[in-house]
């Protein structure tokens, strides 16, 4: 069967990520299973079957990520002979779009680059694969990573998936640009007060301060700095009583909107890829995204980038550390232990991890993370020592977002949009998103 993403590869090779995900990580030569840090089976990985065997992998990305992707795949073929890997790719909204129905048609990929949203929706129905036997049967090394760092892709008792690395939120901004606007640097201490003053700034000297705030996240890291949540911890309603919070960060992204210190939705649905952001076009100061996707943003823009922490106050109770992605298997697989196999070969081969370099999260293999640090450029440092940095100005991330956390988005973004285009005001916003999200949350009710 021709693939979804088959028939995108064209535009996907000229398209990335405008939104969230990443990860590496893994063991390194003297790991007790899986492939070897010499790009070698060692001799103590998992032996091939002899069977030929077809794998579909999928994943979402930037042009660059899509590139060394391809590069790790070849690297894999070649240490296993009797195994051929199919690659599926897209930008991000066109991934889940595709990916839903070939779930309903129980053909979902082998291996799936699985995101915090859909984890909980595609594990709970029986799509995802539970990766602890797995594990336990040495298919997958687990040696040196940290038990807590494993836990990320938990729903309930079971491991939908396995932790590609880890990220945290940042804003990634051209100094230069921001130069031009009078500020000399964004500092670790800034405030929102701060963020409204620099995008008005920025908007009457006719540049965008950033390409605009994906609604549930950033709203999300608001909540979590006044002590809230956006989900109840058991996902059948909203986290937060007071629509006072919301009224007060969409009427501040609102009016920033309107002056032009943020750009226009239709403006934003132009960008498809990193190769059309508007900080690679010089049209925009930053881009709030996260940590794994500044290497992509930096490279494309081919021009000197900062990192810098989302504003204050209450730094340290907004940031989390969070499982940049997953990869998860498909329970549809008539191939598990191979998929298995090469989840292994991912998150723990050195060689692997020298084309990943960091791109899908900070590794969590100590030794990988070891092993990388002197191939690091300082670009590639820059993101080591933020997420660093976030390890001590940070609390403990929320639990994995409910099912219906993507229809959620969905609303988020539709009544984002309308409050920018003047349609509703933040107050009738707060209200309709309240009723319409509880009601899709409410599905989870036992």
């Amino acid at each position: 069967m021709k693939s979804w993403f088959k028939a995108l590869t064209t535009t996907a090779l000229a398209v990335s990520l405008a939104a969230c995900g990443s990860g590496g990580g893994g063991k390194s030569e003297s790991s007790d299973a899986g492939a070897s840090g010499s790009g070698s089976p060692s001799a103590s990985a998992p032996a091939d079957s002899g069977k030929q065997v077809t794998l579909r992998f999928a994943w979402w990305g930037s042009q660059p990520r899509h590139d060394y992707t391809l590069k790790l795949i070849d690297m894999y073929e070649k240490l296993h002979p009797n195994v051929k890997i199919e690659p599926e790719y897209a930008n991000f909204d066109d991934y889940w779009k595709k990916l839903a129905p070939e779930a309903t048609a129980q053909q979902l990929p082998d291996i799936i680059q699985m995101d915090l949203s859909y984890i909980a929706q595609y594990g709970t129905k029986n799509q995802l694969v539970d990766l602890k036997p797995l594990i336990d049967k040495g298919l997958i090394n687990t040696a040196d990573i940290a038990e807590n760092a494993l836990s990320g892709g938990k729903v309930g008792d079971k491991l939908y998936g396995f932790t590609t690395g880890v990220n945290a939120l940042n804003v990634d901004y051209d100094p230069e640009l921001l130069k031009k606007v009078g500020i000399d640097k964004i500092p670790e201490t800034w405030t929102w007060d701060d963020y409204k003053s620099y995008a008005l700034k920025a908007g009457s000297q006719g540049l965008y301060f950033d390409v605009g705030l994906r609604p549930e996240v950033f709203f999300g890291y608001y909540l979590r700095q006044n002590g809230k949540t956006l989900y109840s911890p058991d996902g059948t309603q909203l986290g937060y009583d007071d629509d006072s919070l919301f009224v007060n960060f969409f009427g501040m992204t609102t009016g920033i909107t309107k002056a032009k210190g943020e750009p226009a939705p239709d403006v934003t649905a132009q960008i498809k890829g990193v190769e059309d952001d508007l900080v690679v076009k010089s049209k925009a100061i930053s881009n709030w995204q996260w940590s794994n996707q500044y290497i992509g943003l930096q490279s494309t823009a081919k021009r000197p980038l900062e990192i810098a922490p989302l504003p204050g106050p209450n730094v340290e109770k907004g940031m989390f550390l969070k499982p940049s992605m997953y990869l998860s298997i498909a329970q549809n697989s008539k191939n598990q232990e191979e998929a298995a196999k090469f989840i292994d070969f991912f998150v723990n081969d050195v060689e692997a991890n020298k084309l990943i370099l960091g791109d899908r999260g900070v590794p969590l293999s100590s030794k990988v993370k070891e092993a990388l640090k002197p191939l690091l450029t300082p670009e590639q440092q820059k993101v080591f020592d933020y997420i660093a940095w976030v390890e001590s100005h940070s609390s403990p991330m929320d639990p994995v977002d409910p099912i219906g956390a993507g229809e959620v988005a969905s609303i988020f973004k539709t009544y984002d949009e309308m409050m920018k285009y003047n349609k509703i005001t933040p107050e009738d916003a707060a209200k309709k998103f309240r009723e319409e999200a509880n009601a899709v949350l409410a599905k989870n009710k036992q």
